[in-house]
């Protein structure tokens, strides 16, 4: 099966020119699925023959307009989030979050069903690693999002389940397609994407990419601990990967977010605090770095428990003295399991929440 998702213009110009239609048939069907159109039918600048044409290849599983449909939609009751059940089509299933701040919507998406990297405080990790999402699914889970809100997605941040850096070719397609004017024309500098620390996939994204953010989970100040809450730290250590951020740095000119989730008695001290600023002054100096803090959102079969708020803002004013720009994240979605670390490969919300 052909999805056209999975497809950019220039190979949907070639499958219309091998039926032996005209190449400007793929600018228009193109057009048409970039506004959430599930079916050829409803693209009337087609000709009717072509449509029935396309509906019947459709109906008999040769094409396919779609990747995943809306399952479920879980909605916050504090701020207006809300939380996407996906089904793909081979079954499986994949969450995305809808978030509304004052410069716009931001969709967090995921770019793997489930995930390998193990950290062992996100529930992502969970249940292992299935497969890679195509640049389709990926697209789809945009597409759907604005369909169902009816309103525009102005930001993108890949920081769902999966390691975008360990799908990096489908990763591409689809920012190159998110970007594309023709596209849903996100400029790319309103796309973010996470990675726990893939280094070649952080050298490769600074090339191609150059535009885009970059997030990196850090979560520890020093190898020690983040051996323990991260298991790629002992594949590309600490040392390693903030060579790769100065080498990121210096080639795009673009500051990079660096996450640290603070866990009780973990990596939460005043003396966590000083170890992270030396460690992203040896690195970075204090320029072109900014640490967004995460207060734990508690995932219950990890044991680890959240550092609390007054704890939290002690780490963020010894980070202030110490001169390294940071912000303390919003809890954004907690209640329905959609915040920072909580989203997991499974088919079902939790039945104590209020699904629409």
């Amino acid at each position: 099966m052909k999805n056209f998702k999975d497809m950019g213009k220039k190979e949907l110009g070639l499958f219309f020119e091998e039926i032996g239609e005209k190449k400007f048939r793929a600018a228009q069907v193109y057009a048409w699925m970039m506004r959430g159109i599930q079916d050829f039918k409803d693209m009337t600048d087609l000709s009717e023959s072509l449509r029935e044409r396309l509906s019947e290849m459709q109906n008999s599983g040769k094409i396919a307009l779609t990747c995943a449909q809306i399952d479920k939609v879980q909605s916050s009751t504090s701020d207006g989030t809300r939380k996407y059940l996906l089904k793909l089509l081979d079954g499986n299933f994949i969450e995305s979050v809808f978030m509304k701040y004052k410069y716009g919507n931001s969709v967090c998406i995921s770019s793997q069903v489930g995930c390998k990297m193990g950290c062992i405080f996100c529930a992502s990790a969970i249940g292992g690693h299935m497969r890679n999402l195509t640049s389709g699914e990926m697209l789809e889970q945009l597409i759907a999002i604005e369909r169902d809100t009816k309103e525009k997605i102005n930001h993108i941040v890949v920081m769902g389940t999966g390691e975008p850096f360990d799908n990096f070719e489908n990763l591409a397609k689809f920012l190159r397609t998110a970007n594309d004017e023709k596209g849903l024309g996100i400029s790319m500098r309103n796309i973010t994407v996470s990675t726990c620390g893939l280094i070649p996939g952080i050298k490769r994204f600074a090339e191609d990419f150059p535009n885009a953010g970059l997030a990196i989970s850090l979560h520890a100040p020093n190898n020690e601990i983040r051996n323990r809450l991260l298991p790629i730290n002992k594949s590309y250590p600490l040392e390693e990967l903030m060579s790769a951020c100065k080498d990121y740095t210096e080639k795009t000119g673009r500051r990079i977010t660096f996450e640290y989730a603070l866990i009780k008695g973990i990596n939460d001290s005043l003396a966590h605090a000083d170890e992270l600023a030396n460690l992203l002054y040896r690195g970075l100096g204090n320029r072109l770095c900014h640490v967004n803090l995460i207060p734990l959102n508690e995932v219950s079969e990890s044991g680890f428990s959240g550092s609390g708020a007054k704890h939290t803002a002690d780490f963020h004013d010894r980070l202030t003295k110490r001169k390294i720009s940071s912000t303390i994240r919003r809890k954004l979605g907690a209640d329905i399991d959609a915040a920072c670390g909580q989203l997991r490969m499974k088919t079902e919300f939790s039945k104590n929440k209020d699904n629409v």
